[in-house]
């Protein structure tokens, strides 16, 4: 179990670590919609911030526009079920006030249902 969680800390570093072009902040309503860009231009991760704080929905991309996670944002701590695919798995994570509740992964063959107490 702890090996999903330094893989899930590791994808989050990763996807930070390769932008490189300037990201784009537009005001909606009282958000403020972030895109972060890869080298190429392509968008790395979109969502929004409340009060300077990751808040609401936020998705992240590889540089040809496949998902690789998604999940929601609670003035800055994760809330509620993320998303994190790795070619044709999906891990489902379920948080609470930043810390992981219950972890699913599900591969293309089988269902594999891991919880945590």
């Amino acid at each position: 179990m702890k090996n999903i969680v330094y893989l899930l800390l590791a994808f989050t570093l990763t996807v930070g670590a390769q932008q490189s072009i300037d990201p784009t902040f537009e005001k909606e309503g009282k958000l403020t919609k972030v895109t972060y860009f890869h080298q190429d231009g392509s968008i790395a991760q979109k969502g929004f911030l409340k009060n300077k704080k990751l808040h609401g929905n936020w998705t992240s991309y590889d540089p040809s526009g496949n998902k690789l996670s998604m999940g929601t944002y609670e003035m800055g701590m994760k809330n509620g079920q993320w998303f994190f695919w790795k070619d044709n798995d999906l891990i489902e994570v379920i948080y609470d006030n930043n810390k992981i509740v219950n972890v699913l992964e599900w591969r293309s063959d089988e269902k594999v249902v891991a919880e945590l107490n």
